[in-house]
């Protein structure tokens, strides 16, 4: 569970999101941030159990910087208003599929899979779904997925318009070979972010995302 000043915080901070601010109450950032580190690493040792790929990360090792990269943003707000941690082998800067945490009053998350991949990373990806698409349908449409997930997520962020070049529109699997990303999401309550149950709630969406993120992981290592 996440203590109800965590969630204070950062919802202080989307109201004055200022270096002014934010230094004045530094170490209410810093108890909220070893709030969140604490939970994760909990989600780490529960998890690891299942995945013994994630089992030596450290929480320090997944957790994304506060600070917004603003130079090419219109937005100049110098902080995020959120905590979020990618829980992947190698860690938040890897390049395989992970799980992933997103911590933020009003718009809080868990789930995980694959953002935006390399262009040759991608060309595997879509390559596995294309020639193993009987597992792959089997993986998305079994029920603790489903129950979890709902689908992989689909946008205008996320997927192409036409056929990547090398694959037509009748392929059964288009739909998913158009896809730049593969993630899913299911939103988390506020109400539930500071439950006894929280871990057990994360560690269940991880459980259900496994068979996907071995598929696509199994791809980017061929």
């Amino acid at each position: 569970m996440l203590q109800s000043s965590t969630l204070r915080f950062l919802k202080e901070l989307k109201k004055n999101n200022t270096r002014e601010w934010f230094e004045k109450n530094r170490k209410q950032y810093e108890t909220a941030k070893e709030d969140f580190a604490n939970l994760i690493q909990s989600v780490i040792e529960k998890y690891g159990r299942k995945d013994e790929e994630i089992a030596s990360l450290k929480s320090k090792d997944c957790m994304f910087r506060i600070n917004r990269d603003i130079r090419f943003s219109k937005d100049k707000s110098p902080y995020k208003t959120n905590f979020g941690a990618s829980i992947n082998r190698g860690g938040k800067k890897s390049i395989f599929a992970g799980y992933y945490f997103h911590c933020e009053p009003g718009n809080s998350f868990v789930g995980g899979g694959l953002w935006m991949p390399l262009p040759e990373d991608l060309k595997k990806v879509r390559q596995e779904i294309d020639y193993n698409f009987d597992e792959f349908k089997k993986i998305i449409e079994n029920k603790k997925f489903l129950s979890a997930y709902k689908e992989l997520h689909k946008g205008e962020d996320t997927s192409l318009s036409r056929p990547p070049k090398g694959y037509e529109e009748n392929n059964p699997a288009i739909n998913y070979i158009k896809l730049k990303s593969f993630i899913a999401m299911t939103p988390v309550a506020d109400a539930e972010l500071t439950k006894n149950n929280l871990r057990e709630k994360i560690v269940n969406a991880f459980e259900s995302l496994q068979p996907l993120l071995k598929f696509i992981n199994r791809a980017l290592e061929a």
